[in-house]
């Protein structure tokens, strides 16, 4: 009865409070991944199925890659310029056309294409999501909410994943389709329960013309260096879904066996994520991020001293999970408050951008490494880099702090549909208060 009635309360401080959209937006979030099939499966379909080398199913998820990289730009100013609303109805969209066409198209280019496209619009929707969530809930509870999106987005992964093998013995082509319907299913939601949360134009601010140009977050020096400590990570992250396999295979770890312990990745992060949440707010950012980053880099690093053994690994995975857990809702809660409220698209693009380009990038810089210097060099060199990135969070600790304190105190008028006028929501308290606990 005791460890029940802890759980509630634990259950309760984690959810509670939050606004009614958010939850709307992470039921559709939820049913979203919960179909999200061909990206994980687009590899094996293109080999076994279709017949193509493994090296063209490379370079088909590397467009697929490369759609996403470009798409955080566009749809981040999309984002800004037409709404958070319209810019994710569609690309959930064009995503739910473009995976139907992608299961009934052939040929090396045609595939291609329609690979890049699906990436591209898939993509799209991570800014918009951001941004909303920025726009509706308050400061101090931002890294709770992106951490219950977080988790959402892994219970619907991870169950997906185990689901879609068994839906692909009936045949690839109904992958695609129920990823499209699922898809179709979430922007509906969008579209009956989520009311557009762009804020109104600033007065004195032309209507036609955003207060922040694309110029300009890149020229956000303390933004653009949490953008580049992020490409850091997510390069040796990416380890995790290319080159650890072809390392456990070169060590005679079996194909059952991987699958066991990458899964383990997505388990921890179902069981942990709601626990951890409540800690990481209370700390401090920057101790956090850097905590983080020495968690991802030298749980990579230690799969150096695995040898052949599937527990070691197992362990390795566990290590890194962790620091993933820290990191990825601590991450967005500051990228939120770093971006001025009427550029939130914009600066949530670029800083997909780091993902995007990540999935790009490490994939084949991990490889080369993995093939000319080996496991050993590979390893160390994300043990090296998860220290580097610690070092930066620690060293922009005081600099993020001042730029979130300099912010704090816009006023956000949330443009929504209403019958009745509505006040804008209170000052964004500075970074110290924002990582207080709801209710502190």
């Amino acid at each position: 009865m005791l460890v029940a009635a802890r759980f509630r309360r634990m259950i309760q401080e984690t959810a509670g409070g939050l606004p009614r959209r958010f939850w709307w937006l992470w039921v559709a979030t939820l049913v979203n991944r919960l179909g999200a099939f061909v990206v994980t499966f687009l590899a094996l379909y293109l080999t076994s199925s279709r017949g193509y080398s493994p090296a063209y199913a490379g370079l088909v998820a590397s467009l697929f890659g490369l759609g996403s990289a470009a798409s955080s730009i566009v749809a981040g100013v999309l984002t800004d310029r037409i709404g958070r609303r319209p810019t994710l109805l569609a690309a959930q969209l064009g995503t739910a056309l473009f995976t139907v066409v992608l299961g009934f198209t052939d040929g090396r280019v045609a595939i291609a294409v329609v690979a890049f496209l699906v990436g591209f619009c898939n993509n799209a929707t991570r800014p918009a999501i951001s941004a909303i969530i920025a726009d509706i809930v308050p400061a101090a509870d931002r890294v709770r909410a992106y951490s219950l999106n977080f988790w959402a987005i892994n219970l619907g992964f991870g169950l997906s994943s185990a689901v879609a093998g068994l839906i692909a013995t009936h045949g690839y082509l109904m992958l695609f389709l129920l990823d499209a319907v699922s898809t179709v299913l979430c922007a509906v939601v969008i579209f009956l329960r989520i009311p557009e949360t762009k804020p109104d134009t600033p007065a004195g601010a032309r209507a036609d013309e955003p207060t922040v140009g694309l110029v300009t977050v890149f020229r956000d020096s303390r933004f653009m260096a949490v953008v580049g400590l992020t490409l850091l990570l997510a390069l040796v992250l990416q380890q995790g879904a290319t080159t650890l396999a072809v390392d456990m295979d070169r060590q005679g770890i079996t194909s059952s066996e991987y699958g066991l312990v990458i899964g383990l990745n997505g388990l921890l992060i179902v069981l942990l994520q709601i626990p951890l949440t409540r800690w990481v707010e209370s700390r401090s950012r920057s101790a956090m991020l850097a905590a983080a980053s020495l968690f991802i880099g030298w749980g990579f690093g230690m799969t150096a001293l695995a040898g052949s053994s599937a527990w070691f690994y197992a362990f390795t995975v566990a290590v890194w999970t962790v620091g993933e857990i820290l990191y990825t809702p601590t991450l967005m809660g500051l990228i939120a408050e770093l971006s001025p409220t009427h550029a939130r698209g914009r600066y949530q693009g670029v800083y997909g951008l780091s993902w995007s380009l990540a999935s790009f990038l490490g994939p084949a810089v991990g490889g080369v490494l993995l093939e000319r210097a080996g496991g050993g060099a590979l390893w160390g060199a994300c043990g090296v880099v998860g220290t580097v990135a610690a070092v930066g969070y620690v060293t922009l600790g005081g600099r993020t702090g001042t730029a979130v304190a300099a912010r704090s105190g816009e006023v956000v008028a949330v443009a929504a549909p209403r019958t009745e006028a509505v006040p804008a929501p209170a000052a964004e308290p500075a970074s110290e208060a924002a990582k207080a606990p709801a209710g502190a």
